[in-house]
């Protein structure tokens, strides 16, 4: 909370959220990330290459990856810009999540025995951290 009340306001919110992430990843073993790391490179290899099929002219970013302890399911956040349609992009990503699964086995084969389902969601930290900016500054 201290971070907050600061006189730049827009730096220390990134900290703080950063922060904040930090705690929340302190709980995964160094299996969990090595693989979320792994799966974040190639799903943003795979929407650089073929993400004209599923982006619809925006700019998807891979912001982060939480794989569950067991390594079945990745859940994979994703920055939209312009955010505006979002829902339409993300039912568009959804509907093609079995070929992009396809592809990420692909590239992670000889690295993992099984690949993970994937789960796509709105990571919308951006939108917080600007909204809290312009609070701040009114």
């Amino acid at each position: 909370m201290a971070l907050l009340s600061s006189s730049n306001g827009l730096k220390n919110i990134r900290i703080f959220v950063r922060l904040n992430h930090d705690v929340v990843e302190s709980t995964e073993s160094t299996r969990q990330k090595k693989v979320a790391k792994l799966i974040q490179k190639e799903v943003a290899d795979i929407f650089l290459h073929k993400g004209r099929e599923y982006s619809h002219g925006k700019m998807i970013s891979i912001t982060k990856v939480r794989v569950s302890p067991d390594l079945s399911l990745a859940k994979i956040y994703i920055s939209i810009f312009p955010s505006t349609g979002n829902d339409e992009l993300l039912s568009s990503i959804h509907d093609h999540t079995p070929r992009i699964r396809f592809e990420l086995g692909n590239k992670i084969r000889s690295q993992l025995r099984i690949v993970p389902e994937i789960s796509f969601f709105i990571d919308d930290s951006l939108d917080y951290i600007d909204k809290i900016d312009r609070l701040l500054k009114s």
